[in-house]
């Protein structure tokens, strides 16, 4: 089997940055509201704790991969191995037909005694070569194609059917995120009695004079969004490199602003939010969002199989996870705590016309920062929204149409269709960013983080067991090898989703907030 091309490769710091950079996205930005409500010290734990999870999963998915690779491996052994034989045979025959010739006529010439009858089994490279190593990540083998091989059918259709809920709620907090910030930012009627940290009800004037409100204005905005990008499912677009280093570079730009923002006003005005020690009602949001912030197992396969180095994996993905960590503390403590109240979209409390533009600075640096974080998600968002789309589109042929190609043509028209068209009508009807990163962290995203890299590994570890035996070491199994685990893991998904489940039902119930 081919090996990785090593024009492809990169050094194990170089991946864990793309890893860092994958997981803190768009979920970081919901954490400070969710935070504050769920309070400072039940956060902090709540966080600690879903990350430590999140990395035992991560550590799932590399075993899995290391596996899959062992029975690609094998697989392709099996079929050398019946070639080699086919040719050892048919070379027989050969020899056989020969030699009953030479018996019948009694003599040969000299030209034939002196050519080889049969081409010895060593002229064969492939047929020589006897050794093999099974566990190596050499091929990059998605999570798609992992679950084809170690799930029956109807698991493979699941996988793809959580898969595809997921991106829809993905598509759908793309949607909402950037029609928000657009009719908050560009909104400028503000009613007389407004006061800095008031939110102005959805139902007031948009702009002054004219009629559309802000609801209005976020459905006119998210409808342009979608006319404008939707059409580009229809094709075949990938990221370029420096796409992707533009959006990396705006992305630690604006965190870290973000951060010095925040610990500016606390020094400088002091706390302003007082957020309580434990808030019971905020858990449910928190699960969700922390989920979402912490995903990156479906696209593991593709930053890990180009690392050069993968001897020291584990280790580094453990400190990647513990930066992460202290990443996601740092940017919910400072805003929870710099801020007397917070949007759902972090990024929106540093407008101009937010909690952190209240001071309507006339420094026209500010206002250039201000405006640069308060849009934010429209430049990073904008770029993902197709390239999500595309692989949702991709995910429902696999799921409806798999190997068969007779509706092709007709698939070209419908999934695109129906992979931009749900998540704009869920968008339109609300843009409550809480509830649709709850929503989807808890449910599809438990599902991917948590469920699917579970059993993957116990139908992985089954399977290589059984075809290629106990003797051969997987060097790539995760330090959680106990079964205990994976018990603990599915057990707290299922509570994580219950909690949830639970909290939903009781939004429209009179509830009381239990703080300490």
């Amino acid at each position: 089997m081919p090996e990785q091309n090593s024009s492809d490769q990169y050094s194990t710091w170089i991946g864990l940055i793309y890893v860092f950079n994958l997981i803190v996205g768009t979920g970081a930005l919901t954490l400070p509201a969710v935070f504050s409500r769920a309070g400072w010290a039940l956060g902090l734990s709540i966080i600690l704790i879903l990350a430590f999870i999140s990395f035992i999963t991560v550590t799932f998915v590399i075993e899995v991969m290391a596996s899959a690779n062992a029975i690609v491996t094998w697989r392709h052994i099996q079929h050398q191995k019946r070639v080699c034989f086919s040719q050892d045979s048919s070379l027989n025959e050969s020899e056989s037909e020969v030699r009953q010739k030479l018996g019948e006529s009694g003599h040969s010439n000299s030209d034939s005694e002196d050519t080889p009858l049969v081409t010895p089994f060593a002229a064969t490279p492939d047929c020589a070569d006897t050794t093999y190593r099974y566990y190596i990540i050499r091929d990059k083998i998605e999570m798609g194609q992992m679950a084809s091989i170690f799930f029956n059918k109807f698991g493979t259709t699941l996988f793809y059917l959580c898969f595809a809920i997921y991106l829809y709620g993905d598509l759908s907090i793309y949607g909402a995120a950037v029609a928000k910030t657009l009719a908050d930012v560009t909104c400028t009627y503000q009613p007389l009695n407004f006061t800095c940290n008031d939110t102005i009800p959805d139902t007031e004037t948009c702009w002054d004079g004219l009629a559309p409100n802000r609801q209005d204005a976020y459905r006119i905005f998210l409808t342009v969004f979608v006319l404008l990008l939707g059409p580009f499912v229809f094709f075949n677009i990938q990221k370029t490199e420096y796409l992707q280093l533009l959006t990396s570079a705006m992305r630690w730009l604006a965190f870290t602003i973000m951060i010095v923002y925040a610990l500016k006003n606390l020094f400088m005005h002091g706390p302003q939010g007082n957020p309580p020690a434990a808030n019971i009602v905020g858990i449910p949001s928190l699960f969700g969002a922390c989920i979402y912030s912490f995903m990156c197992h479906h696209s593991l396969p593709a930053l890990i199989a180009p690392i050069e180095n993968k001897s020291t994996l584990t280790r580094f993905l453990a400190l990647d996870y513990f930066l992460i960590a202290f990443f996601y503390l740092l940017l919910a403590l400072t805003g929870a705590f710099a801020f007397e109240h917070l949007d759902d979209l972090y990024t929106l409390d540093f407008s101009p016309r937010g909690s952190g533009g209240c001071s309507k600075s006339d420094n026209i640096f500010i206002i250039i920062i201000e405006y640069f974080l308060a849009l934010f998600p429209v430049f990073t968002l904008s770029t993902s929204f197709p390239i999500i789309a595309i692989t949702l589109r991709n995910n429902l042929q696999s799921l409806f149409l798999g190997e068969d190609a007779s509706y092709a043509c007709l698939g070209k028209l419908i999934h695109p269709i129906l992979a931009v068209l749900p998540p704009y009508m869920i968008a339109m009807s609300t843009k409550d960013l809480s509830i649709l990163v709850g929503i989807t962290g808890s449910y599809a995203g438990a599902g991917i983080q948590y469920l699917i890299p579970t059993f993957l590994v116990y139908y992985a570890r089954k399977k290589t067991n059984k075809v290629i035996g106990m003797g051969v070491v997987n060097k790539f199994a995760s330090p959680f090898s106990s079964h205990c685990w994976l018990v603990f893991v599915i057990v707290w998904a299922i509570a994580c989703m219950v909690l949830v489940s639970v909290n939903f039902m009781q939004i429209h119930l009179p509830s009381t907030e239990v703080k300490l």
